[in-house]
């Protein structure tokens, strides 16, 4: 398997948009940016929706009733408070113990275990930022994406020093794809 990118667009009106070029642009970066932190395989589910849409995941599950411009949902580890959901080689959910055929290898049998995790960015509000920040929507939509996987992995921004680093991959990563400031 490769990496490969699987996307939603769940907007009522997406007309005369180039979402076609967007989503070559992103399989581009997604191709880089894997490669930049040795991720050969793996599949990453895209959304791409309005601020109403992002503002019910976001209440939903981060507690805030806004919008925001990008979500993501890694699928690598169970939070910690969450048992490990094991399937059979059908994709159903066993009981630890169930089913011995495939449980000293953690992924086999198991369908989601390709799925590195899903990624949600609001159009609206990529484009809104693109305007705000002086630059294509094609950079903010790539700026948004690969910060989107970098959390897919764990990278996370809630220090200085981490977020000096997850800011440094994702400009290099742009940069390769020739999306520099």
């Amino acid at each position: 398997m490769t990496l490969s990118l699987e996307w939603t667009d769940e907007r009522e009106d997406a007309s005369g948009q180039p979402i076609e070029r967007w989503i070559a642009l992103l399989e581009q970066l997604l191709q880089i940016a894997g490669e930049a932190e040795g991720i050969e395989t793996g599949i990453v589910s895209l959304t791409l929706t309005d601020d109403e849409g992002i503002r019910e995941l976001n209440r939903q599950y981060r507690g805030l009733d806004k919008p925001t411009d990008v979500l993501s949902f890694p699928m690598l580890e169970p939070a910690d408070d969450e048992p490990s959901v094991l399937t059979d080689a059908d994709g159903y959910e066993v009981q630890e113990g169930e089913s011995d055929e495939w449980l000293d290898e953690p992924d086999a049998g198991n369908p989601m275990a390709e799925l590195l995790g899903d990624i949600v960015i609001s159009v609206p509000r990529a484009m809104a930022q693109a305007d705000e920040y002086g630059h294509s929507i094609e950079r903010e939509l790539g700026f948004l994406f690969v910060h989107g996987f970098l959390h897919l992995l764990g990278y996370d921004h809630d220090n200085e020093a981490n977020e000096r680093e997850m800011l440094a991959r994702q400009e290099e990563t742009l940069a390769k794809a020739g999306l520099a400031r």
